[in-house]
């Protein structure tokens, strides 16, 4: 069995032969298998309090084969990452079922799920070593926006808050055996600090330094993070932590989100992740956008010089991932470009400080 540094000495080498290619989504895989309460709670959980039915993370727990079997089909169809069942397992957005207390072992959960069906894979290629990336997503609170639209000035979570949370998270995840860890969907630029000033912490006190992978989102059609930052700005605001990957996710299709990802890979001198949705949802919330249609647009960035590890978000599926990779193999990888240091700020717009 290879060693977690072996698989991100891998990974490294990978980046600069190959365009890699994450997984699909986890949300509506889960969704498409339409599980009732009975299902969430499981038997450790048939007499909890409060309903749970879309407490995904908590799958890991009481359903975990129905997790592995979406891990292996996304592995199957190629993915050589795979995101943890990890999205909302920090005690912040768990509170919202009262199932705070379980954010440790979720994460501890989800990452060995995930862990043990990317070491499966590895056994049967080799030559292709399977990573695993720790899914943080956002929370559902922000710590820049206010929630109260009478009250600009009010926040529902503070910046340590957050950072204790993430930290509990990251923990857990590590404990479980991941080898990257993936801020992912970020809305707010200042949540995601919390997260990476947890994970600076951390790789302080265990003198251990994982990957860590950044996607922001892009809200809509403005071209800005729902906290106001556009692209350029918002890696500004980030670069400091040396990220392995800058890039977006969700919320756009690969149409809508391909000149954002365009103004990142300008600006950013670090890989490019991008995974866009099966296009944009259709009037009851679904997503039609077929395999082939995202994989060509996929595989047009790829020509393009854009990407460096391209995946799906909601609606994909392995079929849309077995495309992809299909869509982008031999295609030489995004150059990462050298940029003149220079003193780079950032508010909502970027700001360079020239002579």
């Amino acid at each position: 069995m290879i060693t977690r540094a072996q698989r991100i000495s891998a990974l490294q080498d990978a980046l600069n032969e190959r365009i890699l290619v994450f997984d699909g989504a986890m949300g509506t895989m889960i969704q498409s298998l339409e599980p009732d309460e009975k299902v969430y709670r499981g038997k450790r959980f048939s007499s909890f309090g409060k309903d749970v039915k879309g407490n995904n993370d908590l799958l890991s727990l009481t359903q975990p084969k129905i997790i592995t079997d979406i891990h292996t089909a996304y592995l199957e169809a190629g993915a050589d990452i795979i995101g943890t069942n990890t999205f909302s397992s920090t005690s912040i957005a768990q509170a919202d079922y009262g199932m705070q207390d379980l954010a440790n072992e979720l994460n501890v959960a989800g990452a060995k799920l995930a862990r043990e069906a990317a070491d499966l894979m590895n056994t049967k290629t080799p030559e292709k070593p399977r990573l695993v990336a720790g899914s943080i997503g956002p929370t559902n609170k922000t710590a820049s926006i206010s929630p109260d639209v009478n009250d600009p000035g009010f926040r529902n979570v503070t910046f340590d808050e957050l950072k204790v949370a993430f930290r509990e998270q990251v923990e857990g995840l590590i404990a479980g055996g991941v080898d990257i860890l993936l801020l992912e969907t970020i809305i707010d630029t200042l949540n995601a600090k919390a997260a990476l000033f947890a994970i600076d912490e951390i790789f302080k006190d265990s003198d251990e330094r994982l990957p860590v992978m950044i996607s922001g989102t892009i809200t809509d059609q403005s071209g800005r993070l729902l906290s106001g930052q556009t692209p350029e700005a918002f890696w500004n605001s980030l670069r400091h932590a040396n990220p392995l990957t800058i890039g977006f996710n969700c919320a756009l299709g690969a149409a809508q989100l391909r000149p954002h990802v365009a103004d990142l890979a300008r600006s950013a001198d670090t890989f490019i992740l991008a995974y866009p949705n099966a296009g944009l949802p259709n009037e009851f919330g679904e997503y039609d956008e077929h395999p082939h249609v995202t994989a060509e647009q996929l595989g047009e960035w790829a020509k393009s010089g854009l990407v460096n590890i391209v995946g799906g978000c909601c609606g994909t599926t392995p079929d849309h991932i077995k495309a992809i990779v299909a869509a982008v193999d031999g295609i030489k990888p995004r150059t990462v470009p050298s940029r003149e240091i220079a003193m780079r700020l950032s508010g909502l717009e970027p700001f360079q400080l020239t002579s």
